[in-house]
């Protein structure tokens, strides 16, 4: 009894020393942003700032075309989502459901690709988008990512735990697959995709590398490119403005977790990714 209690103990420092280690750098994010620039260099370091300064948030948003790189992120971000759902689920589908020739060699053909870094292959792609006349829009920031292997391994595997004897019943109404793919078989991998589209979402919201390499105005350049100008604020690194420009970055993403958290839950436990 008292080794299960000593377990449950140490579980729980655990637990709560891992939840620490990933906090602390969005505390002090937080922290940081209403601060005043002596504040933020003051050794040691104080946690609360000794008046909140608002004024940080507006001097970043300010410092450039942040409504514009804001559009962008999000035109972006969503039209590769778009994208992608028309790829991966009929993808998916026809993985979890079908027998055709070279299933397995296709599909493990599509695993493969998560092993290729994207550094690897930017410089095809990048030569393709420019025969294409598309380099600084936001067509060759969305093109590339239209589908997405992972998008497909995730639903594939919740596609595989649908009971066959479901889509008979289906079929046997005469059902066409397409009605069958979206009046049963995305109701039931709801959280799978609400999980998939929080992932994707984060991850192309976020994206630093391919908007620098393939843009070259800010016409087409997106938040993540227009935060790190915020280093050149009053001719030197500013951090209080930077990190309150971080926060201008990161609250949808925290605004679509609240929103999607419990569909991700039921993801991971109930659905299950196997």
């Amino acid at each position: 009894m008292k080794t299960s209690y000593l377990g449950k103990l140490l579980n729980g420092i655990g637990l709560i020393l891992i939840v620490c280690v990933f906090a602390f750098p969005f505390v002090w994010m937080i922290s940081t942003s209403f601060k005043t620039l002596g504040e933020t260099l003051t050794f040691p370091p104080k946690w609360i700032p000794e008046q909140f300064i608002w004024e940080n948030f507006t001097k970043a948003w300010n410092s450039g075309p942040f409504f514009k790189y804001f559009l962008n992120s999000l035109v972006v971000s969503v039209g590769i989502l778009i994208l992608q759902f028309l790829t991966i689920i009929p993808a998916a589908y026809a993985f979890a459901r079908y027998r055709f020739a070279g299933k397995t060699f296709f599909f493990a053909l599509t695993m493969i690709t998560l092993m290729i870094p994207g550094q690897l292959i930017f410089l095809p792609v990048y030569l393709q988008m420019s025969s294409w006349g598309i380099l600084d829009t936001l067509w060759a920031l969305i093109l590339p990512f239209a589908s997405s292997a992972f998008g497909i391994f995730m639903l594939r595997q919740s596609f595989m735990q649908v009971p066959e004897e479901l889509l008979e019943a289906a079929r046997l109404d005469e059902a066409p697959e397409w009605k069958i793919i979206l009046k049963i078989m995305i109701p039931i991998a709801k959280p799978v995709l609400i999980t998939f589209a929080l992932f994707s979402f984060i991850s192309h919201w976020n994206d630093y590398f391919w908007p620098l390499v393939m843009t070259t105005s800010d016409a087409a350049r997106t938040l993540p490119l227009g935060i790190s100008k915020l280093r050149e604020v009053d001719g030197g690194i500013a951090w209080n403005v930077l990190m309150a420009g971080n926060m201008i970055l990161v609250l949808p993403i925290l605004i679509v977790f609240f929103f999607a958290q419990r569909q991700i839950i039921r993801a991971f436990v109930y659905t299950g990714v196997k």
